[in-house]
């Protein structure tokens, strides 16, 4: 099977490629210094369509598949890796929604997603509870027609800028994973509040904090799916936004391995380009073979969730993995091929591999990557 775009994938490509270069990389390094949300690169997003890209066309989304929505990712990540955490976050809140949301439901919150008028976010992670959800500690319990929900989530992305929540909490402690149900969480519930907001090595545009819930109430309607639903809601979930990682690490690593290409036929040592010097060509040759092979690996594992085959997740951790361990390592030979100015916040490279470090983690870390496909072909 072959895993060309389309016509209409390419063309979108080329599109999205000029809006980035044009709007969003002269924004990227001012975003990674200061810390600050960029909220004119998420206007310039949700004018473009990219923030509802995946919602259904009925609720005023693209209706777009996730092939696509990798191209998307993949091509913004190229010059900002921030701006394509923010994109992809919106699109992986959005889908326990489409997923268990009730028809009120989706009529409700969908719209806003869809417009980029209000952002979302997925609160699964706890300080004891990452890769193990089973020990996830927040409670929520049923009391008449609301919930109770009591408990912390941690390095929530877009957390306390998102209005709307999927929030992972325990009603049946007892059944471990299966006793899990999601929420569905707005900013201003009451008990609903934004805890410690994060300092981090990289992604620094893309807000992560803490979200906090004391007494927070919740509407019963805002359950998704049933009770003991949120295990299978979040696994599902993730096994369509793993794909979309690796779409942003590989375009993090297309834009390093570009701007090193640029640098090493504009470098002179030794009387002649660096380029000419056969073991930096290697590194280049080396560094474009990885690259490839993890951008077919992820369009691979988008076909998977596109086609609903029943080896998805096993797909989505190898191209997670793989283009993430991809990501750091071409990242990391870019700043050596530049050298000291490799080193140095005035050029982008450095800011490549920080941002790169961050998908070999999030989503899963790229060892329960390998505990799911091992599990798979040992099965």
């Amino acid at each position: 099977m072959s895993y060309c775009l389309t016509a209409e994938q390419e063309a979108l490509k080329k599109e999205v490629r000029k809006l980035a270069r044009e709007k969003i990389a002269p924004r990227a390094a001012e975003i990674d210094r200061t810390g600050e949300y960029p909220w004119d690169i998420v206007e310039i997003m949700s004018r473009a369509g990219f923030m509802g890209l995946a919602v259904p066309e009925e609720y005023g989304g693209g209706g777009a598949d996730l092939l696509t929505c990798c191209v998307v990712g993949e091509e913004i990540a190229k010059v900002c890796g921030s701006s394509s955490l923010i994109f992809t976050v919106q699109k992986l809140s959005s889908y326990p929604i489409i997923l268990g949301g009730s028809p009120e439901v989706k009529a409700k919150y969908l719209p806003d997603v869809a417009s980029g008028k209000k952002l979302a976010c997925f609160g699964l992670t706890e300080r004891d509870a990452g890769s193990d959800a089973g020990a996830t500690q927040t409670r929520a319990r049923r009391e008449g027609g609301k919930y109770i929900i009591e408990g912390e989530k941690c390095f929530i992305t877009s957390g306390g800028v998102s209005e709307i929540n999927s929030i992972f909490a325990m009603t049946d402690k007892k059944k471990g994973v299966r006793g899990i149900s999601a929420f569905l969480v707005e900013k201003g519930f009451p008990g609903f509040s934004t805890g410690k907001i994060e300092d981090k090595m990289g992604m620094r545009g893309a807000q992560v904090s803490e979200l906090v819930m004391q007494d927070c109430e919740v509407p019963a309607g805002n359950l998704l799916g049933k009770e003991g639903d949120g295990f299978k809601i979040a696994m599902q979930t993730l096994d369509n936004s793993r794909p979309m990682v690796g779409a942003q690490a590989v375009g993090l690593a297309q834009g390093a391995m570009d701007f090193a290409v640029d640098w090493a036929k504009q470098r002179n040592q030794f009387g002649r380009p660096i380029a000419e010097l056969q073991g930096l060509a290697f590194m280049l040759a080396e560094m474009a073979v990885e690259i490839e092979s993890a951008r077919q690996l992820v369009y691979r594992a988008a076909v998977a969730g596109d086609n609903h085959e029943p080896n998805l997740s096993v797909f989505s951790a190898m191209a997670k993995m793989k283009a993430s361990d991809v990501a750091m390592r071409v990242t990391t030979d870019a700043v050596q091929i530049l050298g000291g100015y490799g080193y140095m916040r005035e050029l982008p490279v450095e800011r490549m591999m920080r941002d790169a470090k961050v998908t070999q983690i999030y989503e899963g870390t790229n060892q329960v990557q390998r505990v799911v496909i091992s599990r798979a072909l040992l099965r």
